[in-house]
C-alpha cells in the first residue's frame, strides 16, 4: 500500500501543479468542489479494489474481519483525510472578515500546496491504527446527520429563492409558470407515492411499517400545500410542491435501503441495481448540495453571509454624506469585506466528507453482501428521519413569522 501510495503521489504531484496554475480567485470555490468530487472517486475505487491491499497491512489486518469490513476501512480512511483537510481550513479561516486578511489569500490561492497536503493526509490515514478509524466512524454518523440537516436548509433556501425570483418579475407568464411547475411537482409527488405502494406493499404480506411511511409522506405533502396557502401564512405553492417531491424521493431511498431478504421490499430481486442507483443518486445529491452551497455562498443575503458582508442584508449604506469624498481617497486602503463565511464554507465540505463515507459504507451496518451499499435498517431510519426533519423545518419557515414576527425567515 505504501509503495502504491508513493507512486500515486509522485504521478499526481505533476498534475497538481498544472491544475493549480489554472485556478483563479473566482474559480476557487469550484476548485474545492472538484477536490471533494475527486475524494468521492478515490473512495469508490478503493472500496472496490482496496480490500486485498489493506489485508496485507499488519496494523490493519484482522483474521476475523470480512471483505465488507476492509471496504469500509478504505472508505473511512479516505474520508478521514478529506475531513481533516477541510476541518483544518475551517479552523484557520475563523474570523476572516475582509480581503486584507492574509488568510484570504490562503483560501483562494496556494493550490499546489493544498493538493499536496490533501494527498499526504489521505495517504497518512492508511498508517493509522484501527482504533482511530473506529472513533472516526462513530463521529461520522453524527457529522453525517448534521450534513443532512444542512442539505435540507440548502434545499429550503433554493426553493424560496426560486419562488422569489419568479415572483419579482411580476409578469403573468411567470405566475402561470409558477402554477404549472407547482401542479406538476405535486402530480409527480403523489404519483410516485402511489408507485411506492406497489413496490413496497406487496400483496399477501403485512407491510404496515412501509404503508405508514408512504401514507405519512402523502399526508405531509398535502399539509404543505394547505399551510402554504392559508391566508395567515405568507407562503407559496412552489416551495411546498418541491419539498413534497423531495420527501417522496427520500421516502423511496429509505424503503429501497431495506434488507434484501425483507419480504416487504418489492425490489429485493433487483437489490444490486437499486443499491447502485440509490448510491449514485445520493452521491449526485451530495455533490449538487455542495456545489450549490459553494455558488450560493457568494450571492445569498441569508446563507453563509457574515454580518460584515455587503451581501448580509444591511440597509445602511457603506458611505454617507460627507464621507463620500473621503471614501474616494481612501478606497484602495480600505478593507473590502468578504462576501461569505470561509470557515462555514469549509465546514460544509468537512461534514459532506463524513456523509459520503456513511453513504458508501451503508452507515457501517453489516450487509449480507459486500456488493450492496447503503442497505440496512440504519440507512432506512436515517432516510425516514431526514424526511420528517425536512417537513418540520419547512413548516417552521411558514409558521415562524407568525410566532416570532420580529425575525426574518428566508
Amino acid at each position: 500500500m505504501s509503495c502504491l501510495a508513493s507512486c500515486c503521489a509522485a504521478s499526481t504531484c505533476g498534475l497538481c501543479s498544472t491544475v493549480a496554475s489554472g485556478i483563479s480567485r473566482k474559480s476557487a470555490r469550484l476548485a474545492y468542489c472538484g477536490l471533494f468530487g475527486l475524494s468521492l472517486i478515490v473512495s469508490w475505487i478503493l472500496r472496490e479494489v482496496g480490500a486485498p491491499l489493506l489485508e496485507k497491512l499488519p496494523w490493519i489486518k484482522s483474521s476475523t474481519q470480512t471483505k465488507t469490513w476492509y471496504q469500509e476501512q478504505a472508505v473511512l480512511r479516505v474520508s478521514l483525510g478529506n475531513f481533516l483537510f477541510f476541518a483544518i481550513l475551517a479552523l484557520i479561516m475563523i474570523g476572516v472578515k475582509d480581503q486584507n486578511d492574509r488568510r484570504d489569500s490562503w483560501h483562494h490561492g496556494g493550490w499546489t500546496a493544498k493538493m499536496v497536503i490533501w494527498i499526504l493526509l489521505v495517504i497518512l490515514m492508511f498508517f493509522l491504527p484501527n482504533v482511530v478509524i473506529t472513533v472516526y466512524e462513530i463521529l461520522s454518523k453524527f457529522g453525517a446527520g448534521m450534513f443532512l440537516l444542512v442539505q435540507v436548509i440548502i434545499l429550503l433556501d433554493f426553493t424560496h429563492s426560486w419562488n422569489d425570483a419568479w415572483v419579482e418579475k411580476d409578469e403573468q407568464k411567470w405566475y402561470i409558470a409558477l402554477l404549472a411547475v407547482s401542479i406538476g411537482c405535486y402530480l409527480v409527488a403523489f404519483a410516485f407515492s402511489g408507485i411506492l405502494f406497489i413496490w413496497f406493499n406487496p400483496s399477501g404480506h403485512d407491510c404496515g411499517l412501509n404503508v405508514f411511511f408512504i401514507v405519512m409522506t402523502m399526508v405531509l405533502a398535502f399539509s404543505f400545500g394547505v399551510i402554504a396557502l392559508h391566508p395567515a401564512v405568507n407562503g407559496s405553492l412552489l416551495p411546498a410542491s418541491v419539498i413534497s417531491v423531495y420527501c417522496a424521493y427520500v421516502c423511496y431511498t429509505g424503503l429501497s435501503s431495506e434488507p434484501r431478504d425483507y419480504v416487504c421490499n418489492g425490489l429485493h430481486n433487483k437489490a444490486s441495481a437499486v443499491s447502485l442507483s440509490t448510491l449514485i443518486l445520493g452521491m449526485l445529491t451530495t455533490v449538487l448540495s455542495v456545489i450549490y452551497s459553494a455558488l450560493r455562498a457568494g450571492s445569498s443575503t441569508t446563507f453563509l453571509s457574515p454580518p460584515s458582508s455587503p451581501k448580509a442584508g444591511t440597509k445602511k449604506p457603506l458611505l454617507e454624506g460627507d464621507d463620500v469624498e473621503e471614501g474616494k481617497e481612501t478606497k484602495e486602503k480600505e478593507a473590502r469585506p468578504v462576501s461569505y463565511s470561509y470557515s462555514f464554507f469549509h465546514l460544509i465540505f468537512a461534514l459532506a466528507s463524513m456523509y459520503s463515507a456513511m453513504l458508501l459504507s451503508g452507515w457501517t451496518s453489516s450487509s449480507d453482501s459486500s456488493d450492496l451499499v447503503d442497505v440496512g435498517w440504519t440507512s432506512v431510519w436515517v432516510r425516514i428521519c431526514t424526511e420528517w426533519v425536512t417537513a418540520a423545518l419547512y413548516v417552521w419557515t411558514l409558521v415562524a413569522p407568525l410566532i416570532i414576527p420580529d425575525r426574518e425567515f428566508f
